[in-house]
């Protein structure tokens, strides 16, 4: 018999202790400590930029969670995943938890390693400079942000890809059968960074285009491109005509 509870069986789980705290009050710790995040981080955006829209201040609150979670929490797993199966701290007690759905993370697993370690020195502070770029309403905001959007659904889809594969070809399942370990905190906590940035992304570029648009309202009447509708010469500007002319 395993002396730990993950899976496979004969997952190499060295030093493996139990966890000292019990997992509601894990969890409880873990979400008392994102919510005064959140409402700190709410607090001193509204209070620094008074005027920004409701839907920055809610994609100021996502980066700057995503980046602590990256930079701090990922980055324990960076530093400490060789002796991860014994840690007794916080961190290490919630990896402990959150690996009963993934036991790669009590095996140094090169993949999830290299992924993490990339999440954690690239992706991570790039989260807060968008919710930077975000606060000073800059315009390399939305490029940016695209960028780190597209990584948080590469990133999940290789993530979830390759354990399920190792799964259902390779027969060797990574979660406990319980359920509630695959959907909640292994199906449901990382759909989370697919539904959002999913929907980051599908809004950027039309905010975007809009600003294009708009800017190309700002240029003279008598400009060559708004001499006419035959005159302009691409779709986009005949749409600037239209909407100047109507």
């Amino acid at each position: 018999m395993p002396n730990h509870p993950y899976y496979p069986l004969d997952a190499n789980v060295v030093g493996y202790e139990p966890n000292q705290t019990p997992v509601l009050e894990l969890l409880l710790s873990a979400s008392g400590a994102c919510t005064v995040l959140l409402g700190v981080t709410f607090a001193l955006a509204s209070y620094v930029r008074p005027k920004l829209q409701l839907a920055d201040r809610i994609a100021i609150l996502w980066f700057v969670l995503s980046g602590s979670l990256h930079c701090f929490f990922e980055g324990y797993f960076m530093i400490h995943h060789d002796h991860m199966a014994s840690a007794q701290d916080l961190f290490g007690q919630l990896w402990k938890e959150y690996a009963l759905s993934d036991s790669r993370y009590m095996v140094s697993d090169t993949l999830v390693l290299c992924m993490e370690t990339m999440t954690v020195l690239l992706w991570g502070p790039l989260c807060f400079v968008v919710a930077y770029l975000t606060a000073t309403r800059h315009s390399l905001r939305h490029p940016i942000q695209v960028i780190v959007c597209m990584s948080h659904l590469y990133g999940d889809t290789l993530y979830y890809a390759t354990s399920l594969f190792d799964e259902y070809v390779h027969g060797r399942p990574y979660s406990r059968p319980e359920p509630y370990y695959f959907w909640l905190y292994y199906f449901l906590m990382n759909f989370i960074w697919i539904v959002v940035p999913a929907c980051m992304c599908s809004a950027a570029p039309i905010l975007v285009t809009v600003a294009l648009i708009r800017s190309r309202l700002l240029v003279p009447k008598h400009h060559h491109y708004f001499s006419g509708v035959q005159a302009a010469g691409t779709e986009e500007d005949q749409l600037v005509y239209h909407i100047r002319h109507r």
